[in-house]
């Protein structure tokens, strides 16, 4: 049974039994807790916490998680993954456990030609919560199971919460047992891997405070309305329904396994390290895949690192199996085929997706390449000292600062004949990773109690009416200060107004937020931020400039007349620079953030190269040409199905309802679903010019606009530039750029003069400094400043010229020069010298180390520097001391 046909037996059940059937959210979620969808019940968190009140009763869902917690162990189990699937059913304040129960063992055990899975109840155990009695007398009364496969175990396995005050109950969990080849008999109470756990059901029904930990805390009643949160994985489903040993061996996933399998010539179940690095290949590469189905792209912080890092173990682990170059090509499109079934984007986009792989795989290619340069050095070093164990320091310099992975470094250390000192980097790495969890738990503690908000939230959504008013007529429904309700606010403070109706713009979909006040009897509130802290409800940030506030009040919200109008300038102007963009380089190009405020914007979009100056042109001429055409700008609601068929763009990072809100300029050209506010035709928008282009990741550029009286200002400025720069250099502006590149050479040919003098006036001096060359004992030293230098590579060359004028006694060179205000130290070392432990990578460090910088190189030349220029005879001295040390 194919996992996809799993997943719609399940909706189609459920749906059957009167449930609303959801459709998947995105990986990437709104909840600032979180940086993705780590478990079914995310999206579900303001419904079941009462916060936002469901617009169900019942629903199921198959939700896409990532959950990257238990990283290592993918590939040595037979149920970790990255990426997973979760069925769930819910119930808000409708069924309870028996319900719950009841349905998930007829689905279950129910005939497969009757539209269920087929299990034989005998394979079949549960576990309930030790005090749950009602959950456990169900179990016996709704199914055939015998008591004996009935566990009750305790809270750490059997009782869920958050870990935060709010919503907490037992759960009841189900097993499938694989049989005495995989394991001990007596069932899940063992822990052991026989036991596969497939289904959970959370029966939400306490409330929980005093939270001391997830485990410990007191329950203090129960709640008005009992939830049901369950989830199935679909993955462990899928490899028991198939017969196979684990889920990296399911239809979704095992292509990309044998994909890795013909490209690195090994056999899957021949060698159990490379067996979990078949695994580790195919669920990583399948996650990157539907995290860049997402939006995400590869970065160096948040969602994007994740993604990174989840790319990079997939490249680690095909080198570890002998393949060094490129092989993301043939692996995402392996998993392309293998997910496209059931997530149909993955095909329809894939191009986009491909961009992103290929690049992030070759920027690894080079770091590894750059990598190995840097621990080829250290294992140099680090044999030349008589070592025979690489420092947990340098291997960990080389992983967090290089991307160089543990096991690479392993691997080299031990074909160089030396050790790594893994303790000391397993410490280095803890103790970052303890500062990472008390940044996260940091984080946690500091975000707002969204439970305030439930009462407000209740009675309905807040009323936006910015599309067509600035001006609107409400009352206050609820006032919060330092995050607690308050009856009255004063002047002077700042507080939270919630309004039953509001004409400023909430921040979202890029679009900052509205400037303006709201005022009533006897008050003025000077509006400082607009925000959604939960679905459906505005909140007003704003200082009280006057009077006194006071909730159930009338209030009037005034927008900013002319601060919204920019903003609605810049906004549209995003939609012109993305259709734009779109008809100059492809349907490739789409959107990947963007930045709207008044009179500018920022707009990010996929593609790996720099855009030449005539594209950037084009591209801000298509755009001022749809404003010139004063092209109508419409909206109109409609179901998201219905704008998609009519073209609509759904972009990344956005989140869609059942309606959605379809802007169109100019008709089909630009149709995109927007919430934000817009002008009523593009001739409104005024002017667009391009102001900046940049990269902001390995396949992402971005664009920079200036938008109306802000684009006439800046183009203004470079006018009277052109103006000021064609007085001054008595040349007409059309002849300018030929008359300025006609003085950058010039100057650039005298400053080649000038160095050619400095460097000759330097190598008249070569005769000098051989004369003044000092015995230390089998050593002759050259140890002394030469001044200023226009470069190291002066230096260095008259490093190397003294060197060799030296002849066959043992020589060492060390000249220092300021270059550029900062000292640098330049050692040569003739053959003898380097036969008799002199070293000039070792010396270099230790003048650089006294000099306040670093340095090193090869033995025969190397080059060090730091900040101190008082310090360089101090370096001289020390360099000195150390080839007395090696002489003695």
């Amino acid at each position: 049974m194919k996992t996809a046909e799993i997943a719609q037996r399940y909706l189609t059940y459920f749906e059957k039994n009167g449930h609303t059937i959801v459709p998947s959210a995105s990986l990437v979620t709104d909840d600032p807790a979180l940086l993705f969808t780590v478990a079914g019940m995310v999206p579900f968190i303001p419904y079941l916490s009462g916060d936002v009140p469901a617009p169900y009763r019942r629903a199921a869902d198959n939700q896409k998680c990532i959950r990257t917690l238990d990283i290592e162990e993918v590939g040595k189990t037979p149920r970790h993954g990255t990426f997973f699937q979760m069925l769930g059913n819910w119930s808000f304040g409708d069924y309870f456990k028996e319900g719950a129960i009841g349905f998930a063992w007829e689905f279950l055990t129910g005939a497969e030609d009757a539209g269920g899975l087929g299990f034989d109840p005998k394979d079949l155990w549960v576990t309930v919560y030790e005090e749950d009695d009602e959950a456990h007398d169900l179990w016996l009364q709704l199914t055939d199971l015998p008591e004996e496969r009935i566990q009750r175990l305790g809270k750490d396995t059997n009782y869920w919460s958050t870990g935060l005050p709010g919503p907490a109950g037992p759960c009841s969990e189900i097993f499938f047992d694989r049989g005495p080849a995989y394991g001990i008999d007596g069932g899940p109470a063992t822990d052991d891997d026989r036991y596969v756990e497939i289904w959970n059901l959370v029966f939400m029904q306490y409330q929980i405070t005093n939270v001391r930990s997830k485990y410990d805390f007191d329950v203090v009643g129960e709640l008005p309305a009992k939830n049901i949160d369950t989830g199935m994985g679909l993955e462990r489903i899928a490899f028991i329904k198939q017969g196979v040993d684990n889920m990296y061996e399911t239809d979704q996933v095992r292509p990309v396994l044998d994909a890795a399998v013909a490209l690195s010539g090994k056999t899957y179940g021949a060698v159990h390290d490379d067996d979990v690095r078949f695994r580790v290949i195919a669920d990583h590469i399948r996650s990157s895949l539907m995290l860049l189905s997402d939006g995400v792209t590869p970065s160096n912080e948040g969602r994007g690192y994740i993604l990174r890092r989840l790319m990079r173990r997939a490249i680690r682990a095909m080198r570890l199996l002998g393949v060094d170059g490129p092989t993301f090509g043939v692996l995402f499109a392996a998993s392309r085929d293998a997910m496209k079934e059931a997530y149909p984007i993955v095909e329809a986009d894939y191009p986009r997706f491909e961009q992103y792989a290929l690049a992030e795989e070759a920027t690894f290619l080079r770091t590894l390449a750059a990598g190995s340069e840097l621990l080829d050095e250290s294992l140099t070093e680090t044999k030349t000292s008589g070592g025979g164990q690489l420092s947990g320091s340098q291997a960990f310099l080389l992983h967090d600062t290089y991307g160089f992975p543990i096991d690479l470094t392993l691997e080299i250390a031990e074909e160089a004949g030396l050790s790594v000192d893994r303790a000391a980097f397993d410490a280095l790495m803890h103790e970052q990773r303890t500062r990472a969890k008390a940044d996260a738990r940091s984080r946690k503690r500091q975000l707002a109690d969204t439970s305030v908000y439930r009462a407000f939230r209740a009675p309905g959504e807040t009323v936006f009416t910015g599309f067509t008013e600035l001006e609107t007529a409400s009352t206050i429904l609820g006032l919060l200060v330092d995050g607690q309700p308050v009856q009255r606010a004063v002047q002077g403070q700042i507080a939270e107004v919630i309004l039953a109706e509001t004409a400023l713009y909430a921040e979202s979909g890029g679009q900052v937020a509205d400037r303006g006040v709201i005022v009533g009897p006897g008050f003025e509130l000077d509006v400082l931020d607009v925000q959604k802290p939960v679905a459906g409800l505005i909140s007003h940030t704003v200082e009280v400039v006057s009077g006194e506030v006071g909730v159930d009040q009338p209030a009037t919200s005034v927008v900013d007349a002319v601060n919204r109008r920019a903003a609605q300038q810049a906004h549209s102007a995003t939609h012109l620079i993305h259709a734009a963009l779109r008809d100059t380089l492809g349907t490739s190009a789409t959107q990947a953030g963007s930045l709207n405020r008044a009179g500018y914007l920022r707009f990010d979009f996929s593609w790996g190269q720099a855009l030449s100056d005539a594209t950037k042109t084009e591209i801000e001429e298509i755009a001022n040409n749809a404003v010139r055409d004063n092209l109508q700008v419409t909206t109109r609601v409609l179901s998201l199905d219905e704008a998609k068929n009519l073209g609509a763009m759904a972009l990344f990072g956005e989140k869609y309802g059942e309606t959605v809100r379809m802007v169109d300029i100019g008709g089909p050209w630009s149709r995109e679903l927007c919430g934000g506010t817009h002008v009523a035709s593009s001739a409104e928008i005024s002017l667009i010019s391009l102001v900046g282009e940049a990269s902001v990741g390995a396949s992402n550029r971005r664009v920079e606009a200036l938008v109306g009286l802000d684009a006439f200002r800046e183009l203004a400025a470079e006018r009277a530039l052109v103006s000021q720069l064609t007085s001054t250099l008595k040349t007409p502006k059309d002849q300018l750029a030929t008359r300025i590149a006609e003085l950058t050479a010039s100057l650039k040919a005298a400053e080649k003069k000038i160095a050619q003098f400095e460097a000759k006036a330097l190598g008249d001096r070569l005769p000098q400094l051989v004369e003044a060359a000092q015995p230390v004992g089998a050593f002759r030293v050259i140890a002394q400043s030469i001044g200023a230098a226009a470069s190291a590579d002066d230096v260095r060359t008259v490093a190397l010229q003294a060197r060799d004028r030296l002849g066959a006694q043992a020589g060492v060179v060390a000249l220092g020069a300021i270059v550029g205000d900062r000292p640098v130290v330049i050692v040569a070392t003739n053959d003898a010298a380097r036969a008799a432990g002199a070293k000039a990578g070792v010396l270099a460090k230790t003048a650089a180390s006294v000099l306040g910088g670093g340095g090193g190189g090869r033995d025969d030349v190397a080059q060090g520097g730091g900040a101190d220029a008082a310090a360089l005879p101090d370096a001289f001295a020390a360099i000195v001391r150390s080839l007395e040390a090696s002489a003695a």
